[in-house]
This record gives C-alpha cells, sequence and structure tokens, in this order.
C-alpha cells in the first residue's frame, strides 16, 4: 500500500530543497535567509565557518550566509539518497517537515539536516526552523569504507615482503617516523578520533597509562553499567553485537575497546604517560617527553589530542572537616572496585552522583553492615525507564545512528532547553511517587537551577545526578540511610560526630566526589601557562558551543574531546577533518575565518 503522506513529504521536501538549493548555489545571503523563519537558527560544523557556530535570528544568518557562502562553494545541493527520508511531524505544538540533504563545497561534502515549519494543506511555504550543516568529509581523502575500502593487494601479492601482523608491529613502534597526532588516553574519545584519523590517513599514536586497552572501564567498579541504551552508543565503523544488551556493563565496554583498537588498526602504546610537551611556534611542532613502560622516549609531532574524558581522570578530593583524625579508611570512588571488600562493615559514603548510588547499592548488595550517604546538596533523581530512556529514545526508533546524530546535533540551545524542561516536567509526574519515598527518607532532590533536568547537568559539567538503577528503593525501605551533611559537625576518630552531639560510628569513608576540570589535567601534563591560556573545558560558551571540545583552542596544536560514547562517535568525524585539513593546509587561520 502506498504511503501517502510519507509520498507527499518527501514531494514537499524535494520542492522545497530545490528552491533552497538554488538560492545556497547563488550565494546571496539576504536570498537565503528569505528560506528561514523570523525566529530561527543555523548551526553550522566546518561546512560554511570551518567552525562549530550557531546563529539566531533571521537578520543575523543573512549577515553570517553572506559573509560565508561565496567562499564556501556550494554545489550539488540534493537529497541525501543513503539517510532517512522526509517525514511530517509534530514538534513543540508546531506541525514541521525534517528531511536530510547532501551538498558539495570547494574542500569537500557535506550532509544537512532541516526542520521546517509546514504546513500540510499548502496554506503556507515552508520556513526554516533550524538547520544544521556539516562537512562530512575531503575531496583529497575519501573515507575508505564501502566500495572506497582498501583492496589489501600489498599483502595478497606480498608485495612489501612483510605480513600484515608484521606491518602493524611496525607501524605501532614508531621506530623509522614521527608521530603526526599524538592522543593521550585510549578510553572511547581517544579510539574513536585514532579510527577516524586513520581513516584519513593520518599517523596518530595513541598514549595509555594503563597497562591495556579498556582498562579506564575494566578497573572502575563491578557494578558499573552504562545508563542509556546501546543503541545510543555504537563505535565509529564497528557498531555493537546485535545480541548486546540494552544496558552495557563495564565489561563490555573493555573488551570491545580492546577489541576496537585491533580492528581499527589504532597505534597504542599502553603504560605510557605524557611526562612533559613543550610548542616550538617557529616549526609548529610539539616536542613531546614520554614514559613508557619506566623508559623515557622524545618524540615529536604537529598535533596533541587530550582524550582524558570530559572530567579528565584527577580526583576530587574534598577537605571535609575532621576528615584527617578518623582512624578508618578513607577512599575514592576511583579505587572502589568492589562492596565484598567492605562486607560486614559500616561505611558512610560521601556524594549522591551516580557513582555515589551505584556504590551504596553495591555495599549493602555485597553484605556491608551498614550503609549511609551523605549528601551535600540536592541531587536530580530520574527514574531509568521511562524517564531517563526519554532523552535517548530516537535512537532507538530504528533509524540509522549517524542520522540521529545529525538530529541530535542539530538543536540549538533554546530550543534544547525547552524540550529538557519538558521532559524534565513529564519525568516529574512519571516519578511522583519515587520522589515523595526520597523525601520521606530525608533525601533531597531537585530538577536543576532552571529545571531543565539532568541531561543539561551533564552538558553544563554540573554533575550531581542519579539515573536510577535499584538504591533508591534501598534508601526509601531504609536499607541505605541517608545523613544531610549541615546536620553534621565533622569526623572524628571514630566516624561521623553530628551537630546535636551524637557520633555516627563507621569502620569506612568512600569519597564519591568526582573528578577535576579536564583544564586540571592540562596543568598537570602541560603547565599552569598552557592550562589557563586555554580555560575550561566542557559547559557551554557564550556561542553556546562546548568550550574548547573538538575544535582549536587558545593554543596552537592542542586539541580535546571527550564526552559520552554518543559524543565521541558524533564529533569524532569533526575533529578528525579539522587535523587533517590543518596538516594539508587546508583549515584557514583563526585570523581568516569568515566570521571571525
Amino acid at each position: 500500500m502506498i504511503d501517502r503522506t510519507a509520498l507527499q513529504a518527501s514531494d514537499a521536501f524535494n520542492a522545497w530543497l530545490e528552491k533552497f538549493g538554488g538560492a545556497l548555489e547563488r550565494a546571496n545571503g539576504d536570498e537565503i535567509a528569505s528560506f528561514f523563519a523570523e525566529d530561527s537558527h543555523w548551526k553550522d560544523i566546518l561546512s560554511f565557518t570551518w567552525e562549530h557556530r550557531t546563529i539566531s535570528g533571521k537578520a543575523a544568518i543573512a549577515k553570517a550566509f553572506a559573509a560565508t557562502a561565496k567562499a564556501a562553494k556550494i554545489t550539488n545541493v540534493s537529497m541525501s539518497p543513503g539517510r532517512t527520508a522526509p517525514k511530517q511531524q509534530r514538534r513543540s505544538g508546531s506541525d514541521v517537515l525534517e528531511g536530510y540533504f547532501d551538498f558539495d563545497t570547494g574542500v569537500g561534502s557535506g550532509s544537512a539536516f532541516v526542520r521546517l515549519l509546514y504546513s500540510p494543506d499548502g496554506s503556507t511555504e515552508p520556513r526554516i526552523w533550524f538547520l544544521l550543516t556539516t562537512l562530512q568529509s575531503l575531496k583529497a581523502h575519501p573515507e575508505p569504507v564501502g566500495r572506497n575500502r582498501p583492496s589489501g593487494d600489498e599483502f595478497a601479492k606480498n608485495e612489501l615482503g612483510r605480513s600484515w601482523r608484521q606491518e602493524r608491529e611496525r607501524q605501532q613502534g614508531f621506530e623509522d617516523r614521527e608521530p603526526e597526532v599524538i592522543i593521550v588516553g585510549a578510553g572511547q574519545a581517544g579510539l574513536t578520533i585514532a579510527a577516524r584519523l586513520g581513516r584519513l590517513g593520518v599517523d596518530a599514536l595513541v598514549i595509555e597509562r594503563l597497562p591495556r586497552v579498556g582498562d579506564v572501564w575494566r578497573q572502575r567498579y563491578e557494578s558499573l553499567t552504562l545508563h542509556n541504551e546501546v543503541m545510543a552508543n555504537h563505535l565509529p565503523y564497528m557498531p555493537f553485537p546485535e545480541n548486546w544488551p540494552l544496558w552495557l556493563t563495564k565489561d563490555h565496554m573493555a573488551i570491545w575497546l580492546e577489541a576496537y583498537a585491533e580492528f581499527l588498526e589504532a597505534n597504542v602504546w599502553t603504560s605510557t604517560e605524557l611526562a612533559g610537551a613543550r610548542y616550538d611556534e617557529t616549526t609548529s611542532q610539539w616536542t613531546v617527553e614520554l614514559v613508557r613502560d619506566g623508559k623515557p622516549r622524545t618524540v615529536h609531532c604537529r598535533h596533541i589530542v587530550i582524550a582524558t574524558g570530559a572530567s579528565g581522570g584527577l580526583p576530587h578530593i574534598p577537605k571535609l572537616p575532621g576528615i584527617d583524625a578518623f582512624k578508618g579508611s578513607v577512599t575514592h570512588s576511583s579505587d572502589f572496585k568492589n562492596g565484598a571488600d567492605f562486607k560486614g562493615r559500616k561505611v558512610i559514603v560521601v556524594g549522591t552522583g551516580n557513582s555515589g548510588h551505584d556504590i551504596a547499592q553495591d555495599l549493602f548488595v555485597k553484605g556491608a553492615e551498614k550503609v549511609w550517604m551523605l549528601q551535600r546538596s540536592p541531587c536530580c533523581v530520574v527514574s531509568l525507564e521511562p524517564t531517563a530512556a526519554m532523552v535517548y529514545k530516537i535512537y532507538g526508533e530504528g533509524m540509522p545512528t549517524e542520522d540521529v546524530d545529525l538530529i541530535t546535533a542539530s538543536v540549538p540551545y533554546p530550543v534544547m532547553e525547552d524540550t529538557y524542561r519538558w521532559i524534565t516536567e513529564k519525568g516529574a509526574k512519571l516519578d511522583e511517587e519515587m520522589l515523595e519515598g526520597l523525601a520521606k527518607a530525608g533525601f533531597r532532590t531537585y530538577f536543576g537551577s532552571d529545571g531543565t533536568g539532568f541531561q543539561m547537568k551533564f552538558m553544563r559539567g554540573e554533575g550531581n545526578y542519579y539515573i536510577d538503577v535499584g538504591n533508591v528503593e534501598l534508601i526509601v525501605n531504609g536499607s541505605v540511610g541517608v545523613i544531610q551533611y549541615d546536620d553534621a559537625e565533622g569526623f572524628v576518630a571514630e566516624g561521623l560526630k553530628m551537630k546535636d552531639g551524637s557520633v555516627i560510628a563507621c569502620d569506612d569513608v568512600i569519597l564519591a566526589t568526582g573528578f577535576k576540570n579536564m583544564q586540571e589535567t592540562v596543568r598537570k601534563m602541560l603547565g599552569s601557562e598552557i592550562a589557563d591560556s586555554v580555560g575550561p573545558l566542557w559547559g557551554f560558551d557564550e556561542n553556546y558551543q562546548m568550550r574548547n571540545m573538538w575544535r582549536r583552542t587558545a593554543q596552537p596544536g592542542l586539541w580535546f574531546t571527550g564526552g559520552s560514547l554518543l559524543d565521541s562517535r558524533l564529533y569524532s568525524r569533526f575533529l578528525a577533518i579539522e587535523l587533517r585539513a590543518e596538516l594539508d593546509g587546508v583549515l584557514p587561520a583563526k585570523e581568516n575565518l569568515p566570521l571571525h
């Protein structure tokens, strides 16, 4: 049966695109802006601006296209044949038409996602609500995938005189050459950018301080699982098996990253740390001091990518009153492995974010005599299902992951705020009984400073949220106690002294107090001058982009990647293109950017 709604959507989108594509190719800013609604947004990633930029409002969009469109040299605008077909949807109380289109630029090929305000009866012309344009590839370096996959003739015909394994050992050794890029960290962020760079012919070396690839997950606490579904977490070029569970464990992630590094031919040195680095402005090169298996080695490269995670990996150890007088053990969550190690003991967990709850639950399940959580500030608590799952629901609707990624990247900040506020309000109603139970147990909750909930807290780098996987029930039924920090005077030798004079005796304290910002990792690795020059990382800047992530920083040759598996997958493509373009001399200098 013919789906007439889908056919109508496709025809309407194609008719609109024919007109809009012509405007893009004619490169007149006012003409292009005439296709936008007054309250509209344009996000560009590299294709027009060579930056991550958001422009809001029709007048500003006209100026931005006037400054960028001619230099972009847009041609061959057409519907994306391999992507999801245009759809008519209802979004935020409005009828919209959504679709994808492809285009060529002077240096490569791009893809776009657009959401049009649309009248199905044709009473008004479609107008752009928001548009995302992205540079997907460089003409000089088409991705060797699909029809462009390598032949393998050099091994099949023995052209090198070496086996594939011997060639891989040569490549990983870097005895006969210097890397173009050094990537610090072999977690998902480091390995995805390594995989992307490898497909673009960039010679990259990944260094990992731990003994094995995957140890960044393998060495975490035993009960750790991902809190979003597997469909949202695929890695580039190598999706997870279809029979893997919805909620992956930390050991799934560990073995997958180890396999990923092998299959994607990433050059990784484990048990290797960056001891220091100096940048030479005259040669545009880093001199990097490494320590590998305890032995020093000096390496030179054009670029360093810090991929140690948005938190930076350095534990945050708060100075709690009296903690030095406490006679029991004090452990940061990064060193906590298994609740069974605390069987029969009384434990206070400081901190109420995801790790704090996971650890408290694990302690109780594994036989701790008594567990308390020490709460210092309100926590945003949501159910795993249905509330948290709403954020990533679109990844489970059957669309290709890369198509959903473009939708995810397209949403402008004001719309994002409104969307997460709506999800939070809906979730609060769904979770009402759970939240009331927490309140009765003395646990304080809230929905973020502006009611936008846990996901915006993550994106702003604020932390202190919990996606419930079982600990709420333990708090509500009294199995895990709650202590309010404001009621405590401080730690003493036997435990925690309260303001009423009583003492909660305990044997151990576990600090689930998070990690320092990635800026502090930079300070440790590269010194305060560079760290202060770069500034804070993660959270939104004045243009509502992630600060210093996946793009150029104040320090030439220094780049950052991190965040979730989704973030690593999505933005690694663009970071790799920027690095390849810089190495090729295609990336414009900052002062020559069209919107500088």
